[in-house]
């Protein structure tokens, strides 16, 4: 039956451990001077050598012909605990094994002596895996066990073991192996394997590896299961980096502010099968490629990417400020812990990409930074952005009436010949007459933005049946008596469906309102005089509220 590589290929000796120099030179310095620790414990990511090198311990320290600290894998011991025949070392997985009930058959198999090695050795593997009960009863165990006893612990999240389980083991960190080391060790299997492996196909399987040697050698397995030549056309089919179109096309509907072209593409890709959680997390890979490409000026070691496309990142890159790509990672992620626990996933990555090409939709801090930014670089470039337009001129101010006052003398300077104006008496000016109210015409796209929100927002759906809605020049207004309407639309994201049903239906950006119905008429007599609500009354005489963030 065929093996996997990385079963095939797995380190028998602690010599064989590539990446790990300062680790393997410990544990072979305590196997020569015979200085045990009774508790071990490694940690460290995925890949890495934990389990392997919990398992080389496991034999030297019963090897009965130790070679310089690592076993011989030839005696009678190591071929048995190879082979499982040696029963003196017990491999657990705390995943399956985590309750306290396990723990308590452990305690009563430690009591006896090993029946055949020198040593019984317990690697626990996942060993956060525990449960809190389960610790506290190995604490008493782990920290005086017998003297024929060796307990290893392995884990990936060192963070959720107890501090009285860390103070009782001999730590090891296992770091992330290094891209060249693990080349290098991809280019002798595949030597020994009789399949080629070019040099720029190694690097790039182990830089998709991110520093785990099992994962590298998978993708080694599975780039030779299709030819005997691999390259890096090969490496990058196999790895699913080809085929990233759609990223770099939502990327120029981003930086065009094109919500509408972005959204088209969200709805090919769903059309497609394709995932949203998977996209989202590909686009904030995407724009982390490009805050690298931005930020550094040798970002091959940092993206694992072809040449080819690295330089279309870079390109890429050129065209957005820093500013821009750290707000796109920053609504991504919000967006993907939502899409992790909603229903709604089409509409939440339609939200986040209506969000990235219009910034102010977005209430986050990193979108106000984007925001301001562009400002900035408008103002140093002496010209006044699109969004601080406006159509109208200013109005202008009256002046006051003043006294007439005498004009002073005037003595005009040596080198002019012309005489100064002389100043007369202002006079008042006419006050401009208030602007006309804008006509309102009833909304007629506004069975079409109910329908939307069917699919898209229902709790917005849901409070607004039997409601209408008119124009009022670019204000959309909402006539509605269920007065949930008004908690429900103060939520950023109630707001943002709505605002994106009304240009889906349209096609254009509209604000929205509620129109006020008119309160009760209050006789004269028996309303109190309250500056204060004279003047908001004054506020509500058009009837309109606007919804602001």
């Amino acid at each position: 039956m065929y093996q996997v590589l990385y079963r095939k290929w797995r380190p028998q000796t602690f010599s064989d451990v590539y990446g790990q120099d300062m680790i393997v030179a410990a544990l072979q310095g305590e196997m020569r001077t015979g200085r045990l620790a009774h508790a071990y414990l490694f940690t460290g990511s995925r890949g890495t050598g934990k389990t392997s090198c919990a398992r080389i311990l496991s034999k030297a320290v019963n090897c009965l012909d130790l070679r310089d600290g690592d076993p011989c894998n030839q005696c009678d011991n190591c071929v048995g605990i190879d082979s499982g025949a040696i029963l003196d070392v017990v491999e657990i997985d705390a995943a399956s094994n985590n309750s306290v009930g396990s723990i308590r058959d452990l305690r009563e198999e430690v009591g006896f002596t090993p029946a055949i090695a020198k040593y019984r050795v317990y690697i626990i593997d996942e060993a956060h895996m525990l449960t809190k009960d389960a610790f506290n009863a190995l604490l008493k165990t782990l920290e005086e066990p017998p003297a024929h006893v060796i307990f290893i612990l392995a884990t990936t999240e060192v963070h959720k073991l107890t501090a009285t389980i860390l103070s009782r083991c001999q730590r090891f960190d296992f770091g992330r192996i290094s891209p060249d080391a693990i080349a290098a060790r991809i280019a002798y299997i595949a030597e020994q394997e009789a399949f080629s492996v070019t040099d720029d196909a190694a690097m790039m399987i182990a830089r998709i590896a991110d520093g785990g040697m099992r994962d590298a050698l998978s993708l080694l397995d599975q780039c030779a299961s299709g030819t005997s030549e691999i390259t890096m056309d090969t490496v990058t089919d196999v790895a699913g980096l080809a085929g990233r179109e759609h990223l770099f096309t939502l990327s120029a509907a981003v930086r065009g502010n094109d919500g509408a072209a972005a959204l088209s593409l969200v709805g090919d890709l769903y059309a497609g099968s394709k995932d949203m959680e998977r996209l989202c997390s590909e686009m904030i890979d995407f724009y982390r490629s490009l805050m690298i490409a931005k930020s550094v000026t040798k970002p091959d070691a940092l993206i694992v990417a072809p040449p080819a496309e690295i330089a279309r990142l870079r390109e890429e890159a050129e065209l957005y400020e820093l500013t821009a790509i750290l707000h796109a990672i920053d609504a991504l992620r919000r967006t993907l812990e939502r899409l992790r626990y909603g229903a709604a996933r089409r509409t939440e990555m339609e939200m986040a990409v209506l969000r990235l090409c219009m910034p102010e939709l977005d209430s986050d801090s990193s979108a106000l930074l984007r925001r301001i930014n562009v400002v900035e670089r408008a103002v140093r470039a002496g010209v006044v952005p699109a969004e601080m337009q406006t159509s109208q001129a200013p109005t202008p101010v009256a002046a006051p009436a003043t006294v007439p006052i005498p004009a002073p003398a005037v003595v005009a300077p040596v080198t002019s010949h012309v005489a100064a104006p002389p100043v007369v008496a202002t006079k008042s000016a006419p006050t401009a007459p208030p602007p006309e109210p804008e006509v309102e015409s009833p909304f007629a796209a506004w069975e079409d933005v109910l329908e939307v929100l069917a699919e898209t927002c229902k709790p917005i759906f849901g409070v607004l049946q039997d409601s209408g809605a008119v124009l009022r020049g670019d204000h959309v207004l909402i006539t509605t008596d269920n007065a949930l309407f008004r908690t429900l639309i103060k939520e950023d994201v109630n707001r943002a469906a709505l605002s994106a049903a009304i240009r889906t239906s349209t096609g254009r950006n509209y604000r929205v309102g509620v129109k006020r119905t008119e309160p009760p008429a209050v006789p004269a007599d028996d309303k109190p005089h309250d500056p204060l609500s004279a003047l908001l009354d004054n506020g509500r005489s058009h009837g309109v509220e606007i919804i602001e963030k």
